[in-house]
């Protein structure tokens, strides 16, 4: 139970709680789940042997309050524990690792969302901070430190105390107050027996929103003073990115022909193949410690795994279970965009979950798998341009980036998908432990994303390709958006630099092709599979995210280059190499917060083979380019339908580069006949063109 702590004048103070009633409607059972399952992951066994890491106590404290940041804890501290002065912590321990999680913005009253979210703020918060403990204690225990998380409901520690001693809170008239949250917070801690600098209280009569006009504008990385008030703004349903000013169009900027489309196996994707030895037997083997090969991203495996058995239902559910009030699609619509939001996603669109964009069979079973959903609900989670920033984009903290994307995408749409089902609408999850849905599909559709030269990786106007899907399909009627278009392929036809910058030359320089219905910049998936999973100089590999020019930092700067990328088309070359002239893609060593580390038989040591250490490598493109030979693996040269994982079907990569060359050919015909979906004029038609609202102005614009 939580136990308050008094302040001078004797009065009793607990973190702040929702001021609001809770709906019959609201999500609350839903998030109660998903905390539920994180309260049980806060303890977990210690690694046998402690990680060569640095002795220093200001370095340790500095590598650990980032990584709680980067999990997107709102304040963090350190302070020395001990028995006797704090109860309820281990008697080994001697530091707290203590942070603040400011509550989610609520929607407007009478706004979409409201019934379903009013007066679950505090549970949504808790659950985010159970989250966070779950995962940095298994981060320190991975190092071979014990460590225990500690959050409201799990623990017999004083969290206020502990807020307070680290420097985070103090009591104010009763109440318990921290710098710059001003819409609440809940309280989270990881005590250690791990030695850290520790933090010095606030001062009692401190302001706790200094006048210091560098922080108040944010010149120093701080978020500036304006932030809150800017989001408040804008209706929580719109999300914080403007993709209302975005142009829509009634089919994708490329050539989508469902009739051509063949559904596919799980099987027959690139990780699974690996698993199963199609790839060899040192992918094979490296597979079953992908992507977990650092102890921060172990961290997070009990809960990716701990959430698979939540993600749903694929039956329909009986009309009679279906609560009242459900029938505006467009509500609904807008209702499940500010849940979203509100849990922490940084997009969400809308489309029907058609037929091809489910795979045909299951790769554990065999099973075949019907279209079982109609609507589609996808979300995509930033992976952070900040750690990106520090990063080659292929060392040890590349699968983590992955990993906490892939963690939060799981939580919030399962949340989601329960809370459908809870309205009596049959819903389920789709992950990256376990998705019967394809999600790139569902991005375009959606409105979310463009297809990109990278190939399988798309890319959002605001944030680029930096992001990880997640999606949930359901029965729920909502209003479906459409895709969008902001001039991306014109940019991508005149910028080769990922390609330039792949480690593995899978990335094409030429032109798109037809696979398998799509029109696409198609990558080689086998050498991009076959790197990430064996590279040893690093965790996995996300370099043409990092090199990409749409990967841009969340500045005045980067956001009027937004809108002159998609305004101006004739300027996308200009724009590309002058990214290459500032530098963007290297390194910045100032935002590199990780240690190097590698989990080799359970223990963290110093990465055996070293670490990537790339930066920019200017003038490769025509060498490269003449060097590359790529192979694509349509539906004819993957596993067939009923495949399992213990059997094996080798990588046919003669077949595969045969046929690259084909599918440019057999695009052209399509483009010179006019078949498909899609208009051809429709698509021609669209280059160079956006939405009528222009360059957006004012806060609403940011």
């Amino acid at each position: 139970m939580e136990v308050p702590i008094s302040d001078s004048g004797g009065l009793k103070v607990q973190q702040p709680s929702d001021l609001q009633t809770t709906p019959s409607t609201s999500a609350l059972p839903a998030i109660s789940e998903y905390l539920e399952l994180f309260r049980g992951l806060l303890h977990g066994p210690i690694a046998s042997e402690q990680a060569p890491i640095t002795v220093n106590p200001l370095e340790r404290a500095n590598n650990l309050k980032a990584s709680a940041y980067f999990l997107d804890a709102s304040l963090v501290g350190i302070c020395r524990v001990s028995p006797e002065a704090d109860a309820g912590i281990p008697p080994d321990h001697t530091h707290a690792l203590v942070y603040l999680v400011e509550f989610g913005r609520e929607p407007w009253p009478g706004d979409p969302g409201e019934l379903w979210i009013a007066g679950t703020n505090a549970v949504r918060t808790d659950m985010r901070a159970a989250e966070i403990a779950a995962v940095l204690a298994g981060y320190v225990r991975w190092m071979g430190f014990d460590a225990l998380g500690h959050v409201h409901g799990a623990t017999s520690a004083h969290l206020e105390a502990l807020a307070a001693k680290a420097g985070l809170a103090r009591v104010e008239l009763g109440l318990l107050v921290a710098p710059f949250l001003r819409r609440g917070f809940r309280i989270g801690a990881v005590t250690c027996a791990y030695e850290m600098a520790e933090d010095l209280p606030l001062a009692s009569n401190g302001s706790l929103e200094p006048d210091d006009p560098s922080v108040r504008l944010g010149k120093e990385g701080t978020r500036p003073a304006w932030w809150s008030s800017d989001q408040d703004k804008r209706p929580l349903h719109l999300g914080r990115y403007p993709m209302e000013r975005i142009a829509r169009v009634n089919e994708p900027t490329t050539l989508v022909m469902r009739d051509r489309i063949q559904r596919v196996p799980k099987r027959g994707d690139f990780f699974y193949r690996a698993a199963a030895g199609d790839l060899g037997a040192k992918a094979k083997e490296e597979m079953s410690r992908f992507p977990m090969k650092h102890p921060y991203a172990l961290g997070m495996a009990p809960l990716i795994r701990g959430m698979v058995p939540l993600q749903g239902t694929r039956e329909p559910f009986a009309n009679e279970t279906q609560v009242e009030g459900q029938s505006d699609t467009q509500w609904n619509a807008d209702s499940i965009k500010a849940l979203g939001y509100f849990l922490g996603a940084d997009f969400v669109g809308i489309c029907e979950a058609e037929p091809w964009m489910y795979y045909s069979h299951d790769a554990v079973s065999g099973q075949p798998i019907e279209a079982y959903h109609k609507y589609a609900v996808c979300m995509l989670i930033d992976q952070g341009f900040e750690t990106m920033e520090g990063a080659s984009g292929d060392d040890w903290i590349s699968a983590s980036q992955s990993m906490r994307a892939y963690m939060r995408g799981a939580e919030i749409a399962g949340i989601m998908a329960a809370h459908c089902r809870s309205l009596g609408y049959s819903a389920r999850s789709h992950t990256n432990a376990d998705s019967d849905v394809i999600h790139n599909p569902v991005i375009v559709m959606s409105g979310l994303g463009e297809v990109s030269r990278i190939g399988d990786t798309l890319i959002n106007p605001f944030i680029g390709p930096r992001s990880k899907s997640v999606v949930f399909t359901t029965d729920l009627p909502m209003a479906v958006d459409k895709p969008i278009n902001f001039n991306l392929q014109s940019f991508c036809e005149s910028c080769r630099k990922c390609a330039r910058e792949c480690p593995c030359n899978a990335i094409t320089f030429g032109p798109k092709i037809l696979f398998n219905g799509y029109e696409i910049w198609k990558a080689d998936v086998e050498k991009c599979a076959k790197y990430r999973i064996t590279q040893q100089k690093g965790s996995a590999c996300g370099r043409c995210m990092k090199t990409c020019p749409w990967n841009r930092e969340d500045t005045a700067f980067a956001q009027e280059l937004i809108w002159r990328s998609i305004e101006h088309p004739e300027l996308a070359q200009a724009i590309a190499l002058d990214d290459d002239l500032q530098g963007n893609g290297a390194r910045n060593p100032v935002k590199k917060w990780w240690f190097d580390l590698e989990v080799v038989d359970g223990i963290a040591l110093p990465p055996r083979a070293g670490t990537n250490a790339r930066d920019l490598s200017l003038g490769r493109e025509e060498k490269l380019a003449k060097l590359q030979k790529l192979a694509i693996f349509p539906p004819e040269l993957q596993p067939v339908g009923g495949t399992t994982l213990d059997q094996v079907v080798p990588v046919d990569r003669d077949a595969g580069q045969a046929l690259y060359a084909k599918a440019r050919a057999a695009l052209a015909t399509v483009r010179s006949t006019g078949d498909g979906d899609a208009p051809l004029s429709s698509l021609e038609g669209q280059e160079g063109r956006i939405a009528d609202a222009g360059r957006p102005t004012g806060p609403k614009g940011t």
